[in-house]
C-alpha cells in the first residue's frame, strides 16, 4: 500500500523539493519542512490573491471575509474532521458527483480512502492556499483554488509516519451545489481510464 502512494515520478517530487526552496512565505516553509509530524493546517496565506469578476483582492482580512472563502475553508475543515476520525462517509460528501480527473471516479476515489482508513491511523492533511479564482459558468459558480500541501498518516503495522501524498501549487476545481463547495478535480489532462496501479494522481485532496 505505501508503495502505491509513494510511486510518483521523480520529476514531481523534484519540483515539490524545488518549490519547497522558491516558495517566500515563512509559513509555506516551515509546514512543507514539519511535513508528516505537522498539525493539520487550512490557511489562507499571507500573498493570497482572490480574483472575481474582474476584479483583485489582496490582504488576508479581506480575503478571508468573502463569503466564497469563508465556505470554502468551512468545506475543507469538515474534511480535515472526516480524515481525523476516518469518517468514509463523511469524507465523500466533499467530493461532487461529477468528479473525474485522470479517469478517477467517485467510486474510485470512495475505494482509494477505504484503503487508506485500512492501513494507516492518525491521519491528517496540511492545505497551503495561494490564489483563488470565481468563475461563472452556465452551470453556476465555480471555483479555480490554488494549492500547496500534503497527506500524512502513521503506517498501522510498523508504526512509521510517513507522507502519502504531496503537491505544489496544484489547482483545485470546486463547484457549488446545494449543500455547499465540493471537489470536482485538478488541473491537467483527463485519460478515459487509468490502471488500476496508477498513482493516484492527488485525488486525496
Amino acid at each position: 500500500m505505501q508503495q502505491r502512494f509513494m510511486d510518483v515520478p521523480r520529476s514531481r517530487r523534484r519540483v515539490s523539493r524545488r518549490g519547497m526552496r522558491v516558495v517566500g512565505s515563512m509559513a509555506v516553509s516551515l509546514t512543507l519542512l514539519l511535513g508528516p509530524s505537522a498539525h493539520a493546517t487550512v490557511q489562507v496565506l499571507p500573498e493570497m490573491v482572490l480574483k472575481r469578476e474582474g476584479q483583485i483582492v489582496t490582504g488576508a482580512k479581506a480575503i478571508r471575509a468573502d463569503p466564497a472563502v469563508t465556505e470554502i475553508l468551512l468545506a475543507f475543515d469538515r474534511a480535515e474532521r472526516a480524515l481525523q476520525k476516518q469518517d468514509l462517509a463523511a469524507m465523500m460528501q466533499f467530493y461532487a458527483a461529477a468528479y473525474n480527473y485522470h479517469g478517477l471516479h467517485v467510486t474510485e476515489v470512495e475505494r482509494i480512502w477505504r484503503e487508506v482508513f485500512e492501513h494507516y491511523r492518525e491521519l491528517s492533511s496540511t492545505h497551503l492556499f495561494s490564489e483563488m479564482k470565481v468563475v461563472q459558468t452556465t452551470e453556476g459558480a465555480r471555483v479555480e483554488l490554488t494549492c500547496t500541501g500534503g497527506l500524512y498518516g502513521t503506517e498501522a503495522q510498523s508504526g512509521t509516519r510517513i507522507t502519502l501524498d504531496s503537491w505544489f501549487q496544484e489547482v483545485h476545481y470546486l463547484v457549488r451545489d446545494k449543500s455547499g463547495w465540493r471537489f470536482l478535480g485538478n488541473r491537467g489532462d483527463v485519460p478515459r481510464s487509468a490502471p488500476f496501479s496508477s498513482s493516484p494522481h492527488h485525488p486525496l485532496f
